[in-house]
């Protein structure tokens, strides 16, 4: 699974030129309990249907000749399934790469690009054309990372279970963390010309 400073974004190590017209915030953290909980929401929400895969496969048998132990079975795949794929969505907060999630980083927001910066002379740039869409929810806008292109997933059934259980990768930016009603504004204007909210 690509992590973000894998899908093109670049560590800046340099002093940052400051846009003077750049939305600036306040310092956040993620947590990353929080992280997982917000992902795991967003799969389920998304895939419950695919539980319900390995119960219908499993409870065939026992439709046709009736016996407890197809029902356990059918229990006990579907749970099995349900706690794999969880732990894989959980498992991007443990992984090295997606550390940069979790740093305690303010945001600077312009019309080229994406700055989260530790401090004044590290960072990590994000461009615009890496952004798959931007959503508003419970007072927060959330940015979601492009997944890899099909040039970057590996061949075969392995490329198809990549892009099929992938995990959500975002950018977490409260609206508290904006320094005024005005920047949030002008965040919802820049949203808008870059077609990720509707005007």
């Amino acid at each position: 699974m690509m992590q973000p400073n894998q899908r093109g974004g670049h560590r800046v190590a340099q002093q940052q030129q400051s846009n003077p017209l750049a939305i600036r915030t306040k310092k956040n953290q993620l947590d990353k309990n929080q992280y997982a909980k917000m992902a795991l929401a967003q799969v389920w929400k998304r895939e419950w249907w695919r539980a319900l895969i390995p119960l219908a496969i499993f409870l065939i048998p026992a439709a046709i000749n009736f016996s407890w132990w197809w029902v356990v079975g059918a229990v006990v795949v579907t749970l099995l399934y349900v706690l794999i794929r969880s732990a894989q969505v959980m498992g991007v907060t443990q992984m090295e790469q997606g550390n940069v999630l979790f740093e305690r980083v303010s945001y600077e927001i312009d019309q080229r690009q994406i700055l989260l910066k530790r401090n004044d002379r590290e960072g990590m740039a994000l461009q615009w054309d890496m952004i798959d869409k931007v959503t508003q929810k419970n007072e927060a806008y959330f940015f979601y990372l492009k997944g890899p292109t099909a040039d970057q997933l590996p061949k075969g059934w392995k490329g198809w279970v990549a892009k099929t259980f992938n995990v959500p990768i975002f950018l977490h930016l409260p609206f508290r963390i904006f320094n005024s009603a005005n920047d949030l504004k002008l965040m919802d204007s820049l949203l808008r010309r870059k077609n990720f909210i509707q005007a």
